[in-house]
């Protein structure tokens, strides 16, 4: 995988850029996670991909499936939508923004797959599936939901749904209250619930 990276990194257009390719972790660490949110591959358009599933920067317009996770958001819990993208906020409560492809190529979706993020994707999942303190799996979409095998659950929590993708969202995303359902594990678990508004300004 190395070898492959560096030569789409060379010569073609590769997003995130190399430094943000594993900000999620960065972000939240292994000891601080709480919630997984399992997202496919980044965005494949300018300036959006920074290493979190469904997050994109500042200042870069609000992706269809996250506008459509921010209407299920205000349904769910009454958080009100913004008009940014960042999730930070919530990364740095413990919610770890993890796509099982951490690169793409430039316009070209599911490009680097079955190059060998899976692997290592897999891997996060199943350590945090085994660590001693319970994970919060969120999973849309098949492809997420299709990682539920990695998962004990006997020791975590699983919620499913469609993805929210505009071309998916009405066949079970929309209604499936995600957000309030986390924080109501959360707090059975004795763990602080995720406060999930968003600030309104950001900035990198």
């Amino acid at each position: 995988m190395h070898n492959f990276l560096v030569d789409e990194y060379s010569h073609q257009t590769v997003y995130p850029e190399m430094h943000h390719i594993f900000q999620a972790f960065e972000w939240t660490p292994f000891n601080k996670t709480k919630v997984v949110i399992l997202g496919q591959d980044p965005y494949h358009g300018p300036h959006q991909a920074h290493g979190c599933s469904f997050s994109v920067l500042p200042g870069v317009s609000v992706p269809p499936s996250l506008k459509n996770i921010y209407k299920e958001l205000q349904d769910d819990v009454g958080c009100k939508p913004v008009n940014h993208g960042y999730l930070k906020k919530w990364a740095d409560q413990g919610v770890l923004l993890l796509n099982s492809v951490l690169t793409v190529r430039a316009g070209h979706a599911y490009s680097h797959r079955g190059h060998g993020w899976e692997q290592i994707t897999d891997a996060a999942i199943a350590a945090l599936s085994e660590r001693p303190r319970p994970v919060i799996f969120i999973l849309w979409g098949r492809a997420a939901r299709n990682k539920a095998q990695l998962i004990d659950r006997s020791r975590n929590i699983i919620f499913e749904s469609a993805h929210p993708s505009p071309l998916s969202a009405y066949h079970g995303f929309f209604g499936s209250k995600p957000f309030s359902k986390t924080n109501r594990a959360l707090e059975s678990m004795g763990e602080q619930p995720i406060d999930w508004q968003l600030p309104e300004h950001v900035k990198e």
